[in-house]
């Protein structure tokens, strides 16, 4: 306990609750290409505005399964695709982030995706965040590869196979399978998506008000 000014002490739990930082939800796919620069900036944003980041990685294609799609609706609708590909070069050039427009999309994110959230917890889990994105859409490698992803493992400084292995564990599968049906309950329906405090905002677009909103909790 601390001492305050008037001679009463504070318990460690009141002391938390002073220093807690406001939290936002962080929900993302590895195969959205509009997560890739959110990604790589969010941690920064967070901490100018003081907040703190949770990383939720989940699976679209049981949200597009139950609209009907079998694709990616970028692939569905040829000119929402040819929009979204030059306007994630236009982004990209604008945060001066690396872009490889990838020769197969949508790649499987689900090995990454079963990976991190096996590392969860882990300092180095938003590098490897990072890292999956890079590989996908800045070295247009296939993350659904094991050796692609021990590679990505190598490149934040883990020994590959304990993770690999861990990523096979029921466990972490059932809790990528519960991540992903709470996407749906929050009525999330495509990635980037932010939660603050129950509230829904969509797009790499909209972290800036879902940052204000979580610093202004």
């Amino acid at each position: 306990m601390a001492p305050l000014r008037d001679g009463r002490t504070t318990t460690s739990e009141e002391m938390a609750a002073t220093t807690r930082r406001p939290r936002l939800e962080f929900w993302f796919e590895y195969a959205s290409t509009y997560s890739y620069p959110t990604a790589q900036r969010i941690e920064r944003c967070a901490d100018e505005r003081g907040v703190e980041v949770t990383w939720r990685p989940f699976l679209l294609g049981p949200i597009f399964a139950s609209q009907g799609w079998n694709d990616s609706p970028f692939n569905l609708y040829p000119a929402k695709g040819a929009y979204m590909w030059r306007d994630i070069e236009r982004i990209c050039a604008g945060y001066e982030l690396a872009w490889r427009k990838p020769s197969a999309f949508p790649r499987s994110g689900l090995l990454a995706a079963r990976l991190t959230v096996a590392a969860s917890g882990e300092s180095w889990m938003p590098d490897l965040v990072r890292a999956f994105y890079r590989a996908n859409f800045v070295e247009d490698l296939d993350i659904s590869d094991e050796s692609v992803a021990g590679g990505v493992l190598a490149a934040v400084g883990q020994t590959a196979a304990p993770w690999l292995a861990r990523a096979r564990d029921d466990d972490v599968k059932q809790r990528l399978r519960g991540q992903t049906e709470r996407a749906i309950r929050l009525g999330i329906f495509g990635a980037p998506s932010f939660i603050v405090d129950g509230e829904l905002y969509w797009g790499n677009d909209r972290l800036a008000a879902a940052l204000e909103r979580a610093a202004a909790a």
